[in-house]
């Protein structure tokens, strides 16, 4: 494995276009508390000490990011990002292991609609990973109880009741050596894998990430009811 560093670069793809949000922008650009969501997430990503840059993946045709402060901010870069958010990762890995191979080996990824990640969380999923030399996920444990669906006669029905106890909720950051992580991103691409998150394309190679508990409230604003969520949660980080 991969000699685990002291500094880290993190990975947020923010290229997405939020069609959920029922919004005029895209959702990373939605202001709370005076500032926008990636603002905050990109805020409280740098402000653990082991965490030196940011590399943010926008959409070529962005017209807000341009706007931000985070765009000339010296530890923060642009790089272009893809249709999907498995292309606007890959873009940010390309572009760090063409300049910061030897330096940052080990990389994070982060959404950029999850501003509520917390000090703690990210200290705790570095820790587990360097203690173990391993890459792992911050996951909360399912709480509710899940159920298997199917259609019948055009309408969702219960198919039975599904065991939560080892099923968690995956979150970012997520935590993996960089290479490997660019490899297996490249893999899941080039034979039409479908790649949900940075662990199901790190599985597809028969990594086994570790699962590190973090709090369940580091949500991912998608729907319109998340914004007040995400308002009140940011309000007491501060």
């Amino acid at each position: 494995m991969i000699d685990f560093p002291s500094r880290f670069a993190v990975v947020v793809p923010a290229a997405g276009v939020g069609k959920r949000m029922q919004a005029n922008h895209p959702k990373q650009y939605l202001t709370l508390h005076g500032k926008t969501i990636l603002e905050h997430t990109v805020e409280h990503l740098l402000a653990h000490p082991a965490i030196e840059l940011v590399v943010i993946a926008v959409s070529d045709g962005d017209e807000y990011y341009p706007e931000l402060p985070l765009a000339k901010a010296e530890n923060v870069v642009r790089v272009a990002g893809g249709k999907e958010r498995v292309d606007s990762v890959l873009s940010g890995l390309q572009y760090l292991s063409q300049h910061y191979a030897h330096q940052y080996p080990w990389v994070l990824v982060h959404d950029a609609a999850r501003p509520c990640v917390h000090q703690a969380d990210i200290e705790q999923l570095i820790e587990q990973c360097q203690t173990t030399n391993q890459g792992g996920i911050l996951a909360a444990p399912v709480r509710d109880t899940m159920k298997r669906t199917h259609q019948d006669n055009g309408h969702v029905v219960i198919d039975h009741t599904v065991e939560r106890e080892h099923l968690w909720h995956a979150l970012t950051p997520q935590m993996f050596p960089l290479i490997n992580l660019k490899s297996a991103l490249e893999e899941g691409l080039a034979h039409n894998k479908a790649i949900t998150d940075e662990a199901s394309a790190m599985e597809a190679i028969g990594y086994s990430p570790l699962i590190v508990q973090g709090r369940s409230d580091n949500i991912k604003v998608t729907q319109p009811e998340d914004l007040a969520l995400a308002e009140f949660f940011l309000s007491q980080s501060y």
